[in-house]
């Protein structure tokens, strides 16, 4: 069978099972009555139609969220037409066939009764898809009223093909919906003087965000980094900047939309916000998220920040202080978010945050549960540490700061709900914490501390015990790191099973030992 070419923005919207089973009911129900209607409309005139048609209690951004859903059941179906094919399924194939026949002519109807200006390009895709629908509809009645195994065969390829072929018609108008969505939120963000509609076209743009990356690059290709800036760029809309902000964040996740941001000097006016007093904690806390974004050491693209490196020591400066004076987790996740990519986007970074004395400030807002109240902020502040441990004047800084303590008390970071983000960060925290205990005890002063805080008991636990450490490699290779050099230091403080089975052997086979023991051994 011939790949299916589906638009990635169709498989987007991933929620409960249940949930999503819920919400498809309203859309599937109408299957049968739309077999025989075809989707004629009960009255012959336009207006009368549409008001019967779609409720006018639904906002443009329901709609279009109710025309996403319709194209992602459409998808679903396609696919599964597909395997059914496979197995020559033929009376399933029929069915499901019907469904999506009916599903294309709902969902082209619905939408051209909430949009007026659509292209001509558009209605060209809309009567191809729907034509071929009929098409493939007819292909596999035929085929389910012939048992000859040869004819079945000879038209098996036939519908392979209609059937990718109504797959890129669905595909391209769903491109084409998108973009001239898009486009009409962008338009309004342009040329729109009122505030209420302005807001408004932001926030349907920033729901558009959450579809996905494909959406996102679509939105950057049509230029809403350009239009999101000017907003920012604009006194009159200052009400407006966490808004636009956040979803330039969004829009910022695709290569497109970094690229815009580099033409429009989008670091300097995200510097000037940052180091505006005048502006909102929620003002400075999202243009942090846009830098958080920009400079994740995940994405690929951030080469081309050369303006960054123009900006970094304002940036770093008005981080720092967004996260001394933040009044809630949020805020400082966020700023900590943003310190944390940039201490592995420039070394520069880190000698920067020495000179302003983010360490003693990073580790007092731990003291803070109301502030440093999550696993995720934790992550954050324990990269920063680990990321600058490499100089050695950051030894004084955290026996200064009680910071042994503080990476002592990480090592056994768990999670309270079980959730997989939630371990996942919590591994994080304790691999970390242990990289920053080895790298931090080439200083005497250091291993001291850490070995009177009993650091070595625990890092053994940890590397023996698989449940401790969730069962993760790369929390077992840090804790046999951090003990080896606290050995070195401190001997006497392993006995001597410890010292020949985690300290003596090579890295390596002290690993494999590890990840092989059984819980009995503990």
């Amino acid at each position: 069978i011939p790949s299916l070419s589906l638009p990635s923005s169709m498989h987007l919207i991933q929620v409960d099972s249940v949930q999503r089973w819920m919400e498809d009911l309203k859309l599937m129900t109408d299957c049968e009555c739309m077999c025989i209607l075809q989707s004629k409309p009960i009255s012959i005139e336009k207006d009368e139609q549409n008001e019967l048609i779609l409720s006018s209690q639904y906002s443009r951004c329901d709609n279009l969220q109710l025309l996403l859903k319709r194209a992602w059941i459409i998808s679903t179906e396609l696919t599964r037409i597909a395997q059914k094919l496979e197995k020559n399924r033929w009376q399933k194939v029929h069915s499901m066939t019907v469904r999506v026949n009916c599903h294309v002519r709902s969902m082209v109807n619905e939408y051209n009764t909430f949009t007026r200006n659509s292209s001509e390009e558009m209605h060209q895709f809309e009567k191809l898809l729907i034509d071929k629908c009929s098409e493939f509809t007819a292909f596999t009645e035929r085929c389910i009223q012939t048992e000859d195994e040869q004819i079945l065969k000879s038209m098996k390829s036939c519908i392979n093909e209609t059937l990718t072929t109504v797959a890129q018609y669905f595909g391209r108008l769903i491109e084409l919906v998108l973009t001239q969505e898009a486009q009409n939120l962008l338009r309004q963000i342009e040329l729109s003087d009122s505030m209420y509609i302005t807001e408004s076209a932001i926030s349907s743009l920033f729901s558009l965000t959450q579809e996905g990356a494909h959406l996102c690059r679509i939105i950057a290709k049509e230029g809403g980094v350009v239009a999101l800036f000017k907003i920012c760029r604009q006194d009159c809309f200052r009400c407006l900047y966490p808004q636009a902000l956040r979803t330039l964040a969004s829009i910022c996740c695709v290569e497109e939309g970094m690229h815009q941001l580099e033409k429009v000097d989008g670091i300097l006016c995200l510097a000037d916000i940052l180091t505006d007093n005048s502006h909102s904690e929620a003002t400075h806390a999202e243009a942090a998220a846009v830098i958080a974004q920009i400079t994740s050491p995940h994405l690929t693209f951030t080469q081309h920040l050369s303006s960054f490196l123009e900006n970094m020591e304002e940036i770093v400066t008005a981080l720092v202080k967004l996260c001394q004076e933040a009044s809630s987790g949020e805020v400082f996740l966020l700023a900590s978010a943003a310190l944390a990519n940039i201490t592995f986007f420039d070394t520069m970074a880190c000698e920067i945050l020495l000179q302003l004395n983010a360490m003693k400030i990073l580790l007092a807002a731990c003291s803070d549960k109301h502030i440093v109240d999550t696993p995720y902020s934790r992550d954050q502040v324990v990269t920063i540490l680990a990321n600058m441990s490499v100089l050695d004047q950051c030894a004084s800084e955290i026996i200064q700061g009680n910071g042994v303590q503080l990476l002592m008390e990480m090592l056994f970071e768990r999670s309270s709900s079980g959730n997989s983000a939630e371990v996942a960060a919590c591994e994080r925290v304790q691999q970390k914490s242990a990289v920053t205990l080895a790298r931090l005890s080439r200083d005497p002063e250091v291993a001291d501390a850490a070995v009177k805080l009993s650091c070595i008991p625990r890092l053994i636990k940890l590397c023996r015990s698989p449940t401790e450490r969730n069962n993760s490699d790369s929390v077992l290779v840090a804790c046999l790191a951090a003990l080896r050099r606290l050995a070195v230091m401190s001997p006497d403080g392993l006995e001597d099973s410890d010292f020949q089975q985690l300290v003596k052997p090579r890295l390596v086979d002290s690993f494999l030992l590890c990840t092989n023991m059984e819980e009995s051994f503990v």
